[in-house]
């Protein structure tokens, strides 16, 4: 019964973590995009 009363906690704290979660994605994809680029404009 405890748990009932956690979980709309739980679920906005999983909106949150999703959140992050997809930010961090995309700023390691940009990451990745940017190393990428680099080391072609160096190699070409």
């Amino acid at each position: 019964m405890k748990k009932k009363d956690v979980s709309p906690e739980k679920r906005r704290y999983d909106k949150g973590q999703i959140f992050i979660k997809i930010t961090a994605g995309i700023l390691a994809l940009l990451m990745v995009a940017g190393v990428a680029a680099t080391l072609l404009f160096v190699l070409i």
